[in-house]
């Protein structure tokens, strides 16, 4: 039986977090005099100096404050867990847990996760973050996010992912462009038309690589940010587009028309997976999204997967 406590362990883990003892303290509704106590005596029960401190400069980890900070992470991260799923035997979660996604993924993928999976976990207090994918990744290894889901493109070598699915490129099209009628399209019979980049990393990325595996050097007339604006601007007959998450209904946000077209020959696809920090001991509510975000998705008509 560990000499210990938790409430000591809680206490170094905020002060490891807020940097000093001070700003501890007021986070924990708590004296710095008394909270200081309870960091030497968890250092003289450990038989080792955990923090640093400097006068006016906060505190600092020493190696082994590190690696106790790491278990003591895990270790109230598993006591939180316990005492949430306790009342039912561990039948029945409970608790947060905190989703990013990037934002153009969101429309179609947050809807049936947050639906499904609140269904069967009700108590599970499920709260979603849309951001860019460089965003995402950076929030995710700071601990602010459970889980995320991304593009497999450019993905951190800290993380462990699991597949959703699969998807391709395809051209949007003004519903009068003069290739209206073809059912496929080449890149090449696009190079001098006016393109509407979505500009957001990773995105552009991969529309711009599909563009170099062709050899063909497209005509950028606009950048936009929001996936809106480039399906108004394409209904809009000012440009086309090349879009991978292909919308169920052919028509902007003004209600004008749009033609999605596969490309051919067919472009090299994109991963979309779940993912997660590696070395993270994840919560049973983690794992539980993660595997019904994997067994909800099903092969439809129309490129890459729809939500069952």
């Amino acid at each position: 039986m560990p000499d210990f406590t938790l409430r000591q362990m809680g206490y170094f883990k905020a002060v490891a977090e807020a940097g000093s003892i001070s700003a501890a303290a007021n986070l924990l509704h708590v004296s710095p005099t008394a909270l200081s106590a309870a960091i030497t005596e968890l250092e003289r029960i450990l038989g080792s100096q955990l923090l640093i401190r400097r006068k006016a400069h906060g505190v600092s980890l020493t190696p082994t404050g590190s690696f106790v900070y790491n278990r003591a992470a895990e270790l109230l991260d598993l006591a939180d867990e316990m005492q949430l799923s306790a009342a039912s035997g561990g039948a029945r979660l409970k608790g947060p847990l905190v989703i990013g996604c990037y934002f153009s993924l969101a429309p179609r993928i947050l809807p049936a996760l947050l639906e499904g999976f609140g269904a069967i976990h009700p108590d599970v207090d499920v709260v979603f973050v849309e951001s860019s994918q460089d965003e995402i990744q950076r929030r995710l290894m700071a601990g602010e996010l459970d889980v995320a889901i991304v593009y497999d493109v450019d993905l951190g070598a800290g993380l462990i992912s699991a597949e959703l699915y699969d998807t391709s490129g395809q051209v949007l099209l003004p519903a009068a462009h003069r290739l209206a009628d073809r059912e496929t399209v080449t890149l090449a019979e696009l190079a001098d038309d006016p393109l509407v980049l979505l500009d957001s990393t990773p995105s552009s990325q991969y529309t711009l690589s599909l563009f170099r595996d062709a050899s063909v050097d497209p005509t950028i007339r606009y950048r936009v940010a929001d996936y809106e604006l480039a399906r108004s601007l394409v209904g809009r007959n000012m440009g086309y587009s090349i879009i991978v998450q292909v919308p169920a209904a052919r028509v902007s946000v003004e209600g004008r028309t749009f033609l999605v077209k596969p490309i051919t020959p067919a472009v090299r696809p994109v991963s979309v997976k779940v993912v997660w920090p590696r070395g993270v001991r994840l919560s049973d509510r983690a794992k539980a999204m993660i595997d019904f975000a994997v067994s909800v998705y099903r092969p439809d008509d129309i490129g890459g997967r729809v939500a069952r």
